[in-house]
Formats: C-alpha cells, structure tokens, sequence
C-alpha cells in the first residue's frame, strides 16, 4: 500500500530537520568566524595604528630635541659674538685715545713752546686750562696795556687762534696796580697738521 499526501509531507519534514540543523550550525559557524577575523583585523589595525603613531612621536620627540640643541648652541654663539662686540668697542675706544694722545702731544710741546713768546712783561699767568682745543687764560697784569700786547701776540701767534677777552677786573687788594684778566682762544695745531697732511697728499701725487 503507497503512502499517501499527509505521509509523504511527514517524511519530509522528518528528512529536513537534520539538514536545517546542520545548515544553521554553519551558518553560526561561518558567523563567529567573520566576528572573529573582524576582531582580529580591528585589532592588528589598531596595533598598527598605534606602531605609527609611537613612531611619529618619536620622531617628534627628536625633532625637537634637535631644535633645542641647535636653539642652545645658537645663544651661545650669540652671547660669544656679544662679548666680542664689546671687546671690540673697547679696543677702538683705547685705539682712539691712543690716537687723540698721539695727536695731542705736539700741540703740547707747541703751545709751551708758544706761551712764553706771547706773553709780555709786566704780565704773568696765574692758570691755563684746556678743552679740547679751546684753552682758557687767566692772569695778572700791572696794566691794561699789558693784556692788549698779549692779546696782539696771540693774534700774531701761528699756533693761538683770535683770543676773546672774556673778562678784565682791577685787584683793588693788591698793594700795585694790577688787573685780574681771562682770554679764551683756540689752537690751531690741529687746522695747521691737516693743512700739512693735505699738502703732502698733493705732493705725493704728483
């Protein structure tokens, strides 16, 4: 005797529960494997992320550990090039003193050289102070004639500018005539050396 319709849909459903059963088993299976391989492959990204981001700060790190070195060794140098700035100055300073000194040592000998000449009898001087090249004369003269012939041999002197009389008072204290006088004047050593060295430039090129 066959079976019929009821029986042979029994014994299909009897013959496919298995079946679906061991399909949904892999299913699960293929499904905690893609979970597993996705939790690994996240994992090896982050590791890798995380490589490259220790490098770049590494990297960083020496970057500017480098720019500190070089930072500190520039302010050094600045400070070293400061100091020899400083010692430079100071060297042209003394040079330039040195100099003046040079320069102002015949003027000296000139004008002690030039003062007596000038100075006539009757007159003598009580003090001669120097600034620059502007000298400042004070002294003591029986007369007033006395100071206008001193003042005429300044005029005359090749060394002593036009001299300015200043100031001119009668000592009433001293026991003889005399009058207290104070001159100004220039030297001229310093136009007369110039005027020298630009002859002998002349000179020298012809």
């Amino acid at each position: 005797m066959w079976p019929g319709p009821e029986e042979f849909r029994l014994m299909a459903r009897i013959n496919l529960l298995p079946w679906r059963a061991e399909l949904r088993k892999e299913k699960q299976k293929e499904f905690l494997s893609f979970i597993a391989f996705a939790a690994i492959f996240g994992l090896l990204v982050m590791y890798l992320f995380h490589m490259y981001m220790e490098s770049q700060i590494s990297t960083q790190l020496e970057r500017n550990k480098y720019i500190k070195d070089q930072t500190v060794i520039v302010e050094k140098k600045i400070k070293e090039i400061a100091i020899l700035d400083e010692k430079r100055e100071q060297l042209k300073t003394r040079m330039e003193l040195i100099q003046r000194l040079q320069h102002s040592r015949p003027e000296v000998v000139h004008l002690f050289d030039e003062i007596p000449k000038v100075v006539p009898e009757g007159l003598h001087l009580t003090s001669i102070k120097r600034n620059g090249n502007l000298l400042t004369i004070t002294g003591k003269a029986e007369a007033s004639t006395r100071i206008t012939s001193f003042l005429r041999n300044i005029d005359k002197s090749k060394w002593l500018g036009v001299p300015d009389l200043s100031d001119i008072q009668a000592d009433e204290k001293s026991p003889v005539p005399s009058h207290d006088f104070t001159v100004t004047v220039k030297l001229k050593s310093s136009e007369i050396d110039e005027d020298k060295k630009k002859k002998n430039k002349r000179k020298g090129k012809k």
